[in-house]
Formats: structure tokens, sequence, C-alpha cells
């Protein structure tokens, strides 16, 4: 089982094709499993991968929730438009509010790791920008949560 990490990964790379090219979920997660697989053993001839159920999680309810996602993005990105970010950036920011609202992990965990996932992926400069609106997200959505409902990890 891949780390919780390297499922955040792969999750963006699926949102990422699918944002651009918004085909059904289904075939996305499925291509993108035959694209690494097919990398790995033309590489280095590792074993198949395994089905990433994180990532395939993240994916689906990034997809299934966008508009309430993209709405609280909106909300909280001061003097951003969704269309005018980074692919990058938008995605990765619609992973780690996916993960807010469900509650999925430590507040400061998802950040981190939005703040790791983006380093790597988009820019140096990306980390500030996905710290900042993923805050004042964290911050709105903990008003609404009765306290004592953050995950401990």
């Amino acid at each position: 089982m891949p780390s919780r990490h390297r499922s955040r990964e792969r999750a963006l790379q699926m949102l990422y094709q699918w944002d651009l090219t918004r085909i059904p979920t289904n075939k996305i997660t499925e291509r993108y499993l035959q694209t690494i697989s097919t990398k790995r053993q033309t590489a280095d001839r590792l074993p198949e991968p395994k089905d990433d159920s994180f990532a395939n999680e993240l994916f689906e309810v990034v997809t299934s929730q966008i508009d309430r996602i993209d709405k609280l993005i909106g909300d909280h990105a001061a003097h951003w438009r969704l269309d005018r970010m980074s692919a990058v950036d938008r995605n990765i920011l619609r992973l780690a509010v996916a993960e807010l609202i469900n509650n999925s992990a430590a507040s400061a965990v998802v950040i981190d790791e939005a703040i790791q996932v983006g380093q790597r992926f988009s820019t140096q400069e990306s980390g500030a920008f996905l710290n900042g609106v993923l805050d004042s997200i964290r911050k709105s959505l903990s008003k609404e949560r009765p306290t004592g409902q953050e995950p401990c990890a």
C-alpha cells in the first residue's frame, strides 16, 4: 500500500487530467493505473502497482463535491479566480479542501502535505499561496464544527 503522501500525489495527477479533459472519472482512474503500470514495467521491471484506494477515494470525493469545494476556494482565495490559478495549484487546493471537509486527517497535516506536493509539482512560491488559502478555509470550517472534531493524524 502506498504512503498517504504518494497517494495524494497520484490523486493530484488524476485530478489534473480530469480537470483538463473532463473524461469520466472511471476512465481517468483506469488509464492512470495502466500508465503507471507500464512505466514501472518498462523502467525497472517492478511488480504491478496495486490499486491505490486512498488516491481513488480522494479523486472521487473531489469530483463528486466539486461545486462545494470550488465555492470554498473561490470564497477564500482573495483576488484569485479559479480559472486564473495554475491548474496544479487549483487541484492541490481541491484535494486539500476535500480532506478538510471530510475531516480525514488533521488539518495541519493536510495543509503541510498540500504545501509539499505544491513545491514538488508547482513552484516554490505556491507554498505560501496554498497555505494562505487553506488556512482561511480551515478556520471557516472549524467554526462550523463542534469542538473536539479534529482528527489526531
